[in-house]
């Protein structure tokens, strides 16, 4: 087969002026990918890894390699490109975000997440950055960043935008999946549970660690507590409904509740 299929569209090495295709198609589907990536797999099966599609495109000596992978949702494939991205280099304007750096491109776009990569060392960009360019226009898709990245101020963020975290939420295997952003020594965060109940079910099993619990005054919340732990400093975290939303490593002299309160206004009711 010349070229894949992607959600209807047509994939194939013409993006690539001049090059072509060399072999089949690769297909990797669950923790079949193990067998094309080894131990960098697990940083795909976290994020909801569906399968992966990808086509080896060759020019002479030159080698350029497309996956493009599919996502359980939207939100998963943002949080798998957040975690591929070199925080130390800007984004590109390529579907929901994107990134070109000498020998690679990526992009999300909808629940595709989309690499392409040349084999030869040197600056490629302007190669990469064209072929990604023209896939982007072909691969079907949302545009739209998750809603909860827009709730983080965007001033003082030290390392990068907010980013999904998987599984473990600032290493709390209670926080199963949420996002999370770092201004200097303390991180902003945001949980989602599937219910009000469910939040205050695990609001109560993580503070129950504690020796040390005060009540926090964080305007609009349901419960608010302040907290010391030996790794991630002062904690204060406030619940709202089905959301856990708080901030970690809170500095001395810092007011931890007036910080709480005013990321808790930047997010919906």
């Amino acid at each position: 087969m010349i070229g894949l299929m992607v959600a209807g569209a047509a994939i194939a090495c013409g993006v690539l002026p001049g090059f072509s295709q060399q072999g089949p198609v690769r297909l990797y589907e669950g923790e079949t990918l193990f067998e094309y990536m080894n131990g960098n797999s697990e940083g795909y099966l976290v994020y909801g890894f569906v399968r992966m599609h990808g086509l080896t495109c060759v020019q002479g000596s030159q080698q350029v390699l497309i996956d493009i992978s599919e996502m359980k949702d939207e939100e998963s494939a943002y949080g798998l490109f957040t975690s591929n991205r070199d925080i130390q280099r800007e984004a590109e304007t390529l579907g929901a975000g994107g990134q070109v750096v000498p020998r690679k491109a990526i992009f999300v776009k909808g629940k595709y997440f989309i690499e392409l990569a040349a084999e030869a060392q040197g600056d490629h960009s302007a190669l990469l950055r064209a072929a990604a360019q023209a896939l982007d226009k072909s691969i079907p898709g949302s545009t739209t960043r998750p809603e909860v990245i827009g709730w983080f101020p965007s001033n003082g963020l030290t390392a990068g935008p907010p980013r999904l975290v998987p599984q473990s939420v600032l290493g709390v295997r209670l926080l199963k999946r949420g996002y999370v952003a770092q201004y200097g020594v303390a991180k902003a965060f945001i949980v989602t549970e599937s219910s009000g109940e469910a939040a205050g079910d695990v609001l109560a099993k993580w503070i129950a660690r504690f020796e040390t619990v005060a009540k926090a005054d964080v305007i609009g919340a349901d419960d608010a507590l302040v907290v010391g732990d030996k790794y991630l400093g002062r904690i204060c975290v406030a619940r709202r409904g089905s959301r856990l939303i708080g901030y970690a490593g809170v500095p001395a002299g810092a007011d931890a509740p007036a910080l709480v309160s005013a990321l808790l206004a930047r997010v919906p009711k």
